[in-house]
């Protein structure tokens, strides 16, 4: 009997891993370039974390100190105990978690409308809030501050929160998000004896789940920083949140003295809730609808 012949199949494979693997100067130089963009970008927030478990002579002798030395807590004890600092990230987080149901409600339903449902003056309705994303922001402070008087919600806690209950962003995230979800899904769900709100609320926004968390961050993270709102629409102390607190602190109105340690410390803490938020909701950002229709 003749000997049979097996093709070798696996030298092929080796040499194409082979050249995978290898690694190329010009990969080497974009690897470096990339890592000195990284350490420039992180610099400025590790030196603000350092900086804030810094004693006040060594904060002011060496700034740009990696190294804290000697590592005092004295400044985070100062900022959470005497100071009006929890009151302020108190005033932040009622207003954040608020915005964010709110948005979430408002944008979805607004959304939600401009897409499917047809009503005349519709497309006046989209021009106008595509009009309303051109205008700067800093524009719409004093008519927000002259409709808050005269409404009576000025120097109020429902005058901070109302006015960003909605943003047209949002709804034309949303809007957008609402139109790639096929209408098979609410048809069969018409069949099925839903009206338009529980075909909405049942059946299309958990679909819209990646959407709504981009709005939640969005919501959350736009919230927590604002600081324009917040100085015109409250002057009492019991009003003051985090950003306009942080910058009270920073302009030396709340004390002597260059206080380095305290106001990154205050930074420090302020920018934890934040990247808390992102961190557990990055993967969720705007992925594709879950869900399948059988045509």
């Amino acid at each position: 009997m003749s000997a049979v012949a097996v093709p070798r199949i696996a030298a092929p494979a080796r040499s194409s891993r082979k050249r995978r693997g290898r690694f190329s100067p010009t990969q080497g130089a974009l690897y470096a370039v990339l890592a000195i963009i990284a350490v420039v970008y992180i610099s400025p927030f590790l030196i603000q974390v350092v900086t804030s478990v810094k004693t006040e002579p060594d904060a002011a002798t060496n700034p740009m100190s990696m190294i804290p030395n000697p590592v005092s807590f004295a400044a985070l004890n100062k900022l959470l105990l005497n100071s009006d600092f929890p009151h302020w990230f108190l005033i932040s987080a009622v207003v954040s978690v608020c915005v964010m149901l709110g948005r979430v409600l408002f944008d979805s339903a607004a959304g939600y409308a401009l897409a499917r449902l047809h009503f005349r003056g519709r497309n006046l309705v989209f021009g106008a809030l595509i009009g309303i994303m051109a205008v700067p922001g800093v524009a719409l402070l004093i008519p927000r501050f002259l409709v808050l008087r005269q409404v009576g919600l000025y120097d109020t806690l429902p005058g901070i929160i109302l006015p960003f209950f909605a943003d047209a962003a949002g709804v034309f995230i949303m809007k957008n998000f609402f139109e790639g979800i096929p209408v098979a899904v609410e048809e069969s769900a018409r069949v099925d004896g839903a009206n338009i709100f529980r075909t909405y609320w049942s059946v299309v926004l958990p679909m819209a789940r990646p959407a709504l968390v981009t709005i939640l961050i969005m919501s959350f993270q736009g919230s927590w920083n604002e600081l324009q709102q917040f100085i015109v629409s409250a002057q009492r102390p019991e009003l003051i949140n985090l950003t306009k607190g942080v910058a009270l602190l920073i302009s030396g109105q709340l004390g002597q003295g260059t206080q380095y340690p305290l106001k990154l410390a205050a930074a420090t803490l302020m920018t934890i809730p934040v990247a808390i938020i992102f961190f557990i909701f990055q993967k969720r950002i705007m992925n594709n609808a879950t869900g399948a229709v059988k045509e």
